[in-house]
C-alpha cells in the first residue's frame, strides 16, 4: 500500500521552506494544493495557529474545487519540503491512489472542525 505522502513524489514540483517562509497569505489566489514531505506548516487565522500540520497531510484544497481566495495563511513552522499539486496532479493521484481522495477529503474536515472550535469558543 502507499502511503499518502509518498504520492506527493508524483508532483512535478517540490518547495524547501525554511521556517517562517509563508507558503500563501489568507487572500490569495491559488491554483494549487500542497503535501507536506517533511517539516510542518502551521495554517493561521491572523497571529491564531487553527492548526500545525505535519508529513502526509494536505493544505489549500480549496484552490482545486474553488476558485475562491484562501482562507488561511500558511507558514513553514521549520525546515520544511511541500509538494505542489496542481489541479492536474490531483486528477492523477486521485485516479492512481483514490485514498488520496479520502485523505484531502478528511483533511478538510479537521480543518473545518478546528475552525468551527475556535469561532465557537
Amino acid at each position: 500500500m502507499t502511503t499518502v505522502h509518498g504520492v506527493f513524489a508524483s508532483a512535478k514540483e517540490h518547495r524547501s521552506l525554511e521556517s517562517g517562509d509563508i507558503v500563501f497569505a489568507a487572500g490569495d489566489t491559488g491554483a494549487a494544493m500542497f503535501g507536506v514531505v517533511s517539516g510542518s506548516v502551521q495554517l493561521r487565522d491572523g497571529d491564531d495557529v487553527v492548526t500545525t500540520l505535519g508529513a502526509g497531510d494536505t493544505f489549500g484544497e480549496l484552490a482545486i474545487i474553488s476558485k475562491a481566495p484562501r482562507s488561511l495563511t500558511a507558514v513553514a513552522a521549520e525546515p520544511t519540503t511541500i509538494a505542489v499539486i496542481d489541479e492536474r496532479t490531483f486528477i492523477f493521484l486521485v485516479h492512481e491512489t483514490p485514498t488520496f481522495a479520502l485523505q484531502v477529503m478528511r483533511s478538510l474536515a479537521a480543518r473545518i472542525r478546528s475552525l468551527d472550535e475556535i469561532r465557537l469558543s
